[in-house]
């Protein structure tokens, strides 16, 4: 509940520091007196946008602080602790503007961003405004006031996920779908690409192999002639082979390894570079004897390599990485092909998805369905005790799947018919402004009932309502203040006077400066203010007696 509110520097309020209790606390005040002023203030330190003018003129900065027990508030409570906030079993928010317009945002004497403020204000307080009963005829509004009543958040929750998985997975395919003509046009490219690749099949290391060869075999005259001359070299040249002459220089290594023994191993490195040069010899030889210069396997090796170099003109890489590029396009139209699977498999995932959502909008549905006719049954009993006791109210919920929203599949329409024999229409064809007014303050206080929020502000909500509906509005506000922490601005005595307790707004001019203050009535006061409220500035014996009738306790 809304335990302290400080006020400094805000509009006309130069200083107010104000204490509140439990039930419903009854505000009233003359007319242009400031009544809403502390509800203007309150609304700041809820995240409510603020701006320079309401600063009070020659200050530098306005303050305003309020001071919630959490006691009762769980939510609040598991709020602050997520966001590191926590103070115990309290809570204060706290907002600054400066004259400048700059605004800064507290929560337990830490700075917040404004959204967190107005995030954590939803749970700690709800207030209804003069003209919410005009936002009652909105559909959406309507939506929402049911929802509340119902307070199925899990439901919602529910439908509100499935919606946006549908949203993500309709936006996937749609991307896929926008580039399917593109996606065609290339694998039809690629189909004839690889076709003609696959057609060739060169293999990884082919054209360096075949490179290789063709080289062996375009110049094989001239590569017999140097064998030949070579194992000439080494063996058959009888004016110096080098097989002969390293014998020659092994049988002298012998005779002077006789005179020294020291030039053993040189010896024994003529000895190697003989075996050396025999093995060379067989070498060569045996290659001499295995080479084949077959001008067939030439004219095919010179095709292929023709064809090599054509397709990788073609293609427009070097001739090395034709193989390479080959098995790219191959996998790039794999991956064409898994994308068309992957469209199809899209496609059903996001009926999957649909279906999910529809199952989920349908028990959404049925839940507001039934608390709908629990609604019907109440506001119109309500309004039948705020003047109207021929009146009927119906919520009508109709379900239609092709409507997709994160609120689900439901269209809302509150009807009325206000006299016997009318039919149900939409209560913004109906219901005249009074008829409205009673019908969205009926509904509020209804509302108000079922919603978590533990402290509810009602600024002005009776107005067009006066006379013995005034006196069930006002028991209405008492009977929600037995549970709830109620404020009420209002100008009715039959309402003002159900308060469990009672503040008047005063304002006054001293030097040229205009201030408002707030003060708690005792009962002798409170008495006076509704008669004055009965009676104007003229307070008699009969209006002090009207006015002691309208005090409740």
């Amino acid at each position: 509940m809304l335990c302290q509110l400080s006020i400094n520097n805000f509009a006309i309020v130069r200083f107010l520091e104000l204490d509140f209790k439990t039930g419903m606390t009854s505000i009233t005040g003359e007319t242009g007196a400031g009544k809403s002023i502390a509800i203007d203030a309150l609304g700041l330190c809820l995240g409510n946008r603020a701006d320079a003018n309401t600063v009070r003129p020659g200050a530098s900065k306005a303050e305003v602080s309020a001071r919630f027990a959490l006691t009762d508030i769980p939510l609040a409570k598991r709020w602050l602790e997520d966001n590191d906030l926590e103070l115990d079993d309290e809570c204060i928010l706290r907002r600054t503007i400066g004259s400048d317009g700059r605004s800064r945002a507290y929560i337990n004497g830490n700075p917040v961003p404004l959204n967190q403020m107005r995030t954590l204000g939803q749970l700690l307080i709800g207030i209804h405004g003069q003209h919410a009963h005009h936002a009652m005829l909105k559909s959406e509004h309507q939506l929402t006031l049911l929802d509340s009543y119902a307070n199925h958040k899990m439901l919602l929750d529910s439908v509100s996920a499935s919606y946006q998985r549908y949203k993500l997975v309709e936006k996937e395919l749609q991307l896929l779908q926008q580039s399917q003509h593109e996606r065609i046009a290339r694998k039809q490219l690629l189909q004839y690409q690889v076709e003609e690749l696959n057609e060739f099949d060169l293999g990884e290391t082919e054209f360096e192999e075949i490179e290789s060869e063709h080289k062996k075999l375009a110049n094989g005259t001239a590569l017999v002639q140097a064998c030949q001359h070579t194992l000439f070299l080494l063996q058959d040249n009888e004016q110096g082979a080098v097989e002969s002459v390293l014998n020659m220089a092994i049988d002298h290594a012998q005779e002077l390894e006789g005179y020294d023994p020291a030039l053993t191993t040189i010896g024994n490195m003529l000895n190697d570079a003989l075996i050396q040069v025999q093995e060379s010899s067989s070498e060569l030889q045996r290659y001499l004897d295995g080479l084949e210069l077959d001008p067939d396997h030439f004219a095919y090796l010179e095709q292929r390599l023709s064809k090599i170099m054509q397709l990788a003109r073609k293609h427009h890489v070097n001739a090395k990485q034709l193989y390479q590029h080959h098995q790219s396009l191959r996998l790039e139209l794999s991956t064409l092909d898994s994308d068309e699977e992957k469209l199809e498999e899209i496609a059903q995932q996001l009926e999957n998805c649909k279906q999910g959502f529809v199952a989920n909008a349908k028990k959404l549905s049925q839940s507001r369905s039934r608390y709908a006719k629990e609604l019907d049954k109440q506001v119109t009993q309500s309004i039948h005790e705020l003047s109207m006791p021929k009146g009927k109210f119906v919520i009508d919920v109709r379900f239609n799947e092709t409507i997709m929203s994160p609120n689900g599949c439901d269209t809302i329409e509150f009807q009325v018919t206000t006299n016997p024999g009318q039919p149900l229409q939409a209560i913004a064809k109906v219901a005249s402004g009074g008829e409205l007014s009673r019908i969205g303050l009926g509904i509020q206080v209804i509302t108000a009932k079922k919603v978590a929020t533990p402290t509810l502000i009602f600024d002005e909500v009776d107005v067009g309502i006066s006379g013995p509906t005034a006196a069930v509005v006002g028991k209405m506000l008492r009977s929600l203040g037995e549970s709830t922490q109620v404020f009420c601005v209002t100008h009715l005595p039959q309402v003002a006077g159900n308060g469990h307790q009672h503040m008047f707004v005063n304002k006054q001019s001293k030097a040229g400066q205009t201030e408002t203050s707030m003060v708690p009535l005792d009962k002798t006061q409170r008495i006076e203010e509704l008669a004055r409220l009965l009676g104007g500035d003229t307070i008699t014996t009969n209006t002090l007696a009207n006015a002691k009738e309208l005090l409740q306790g």
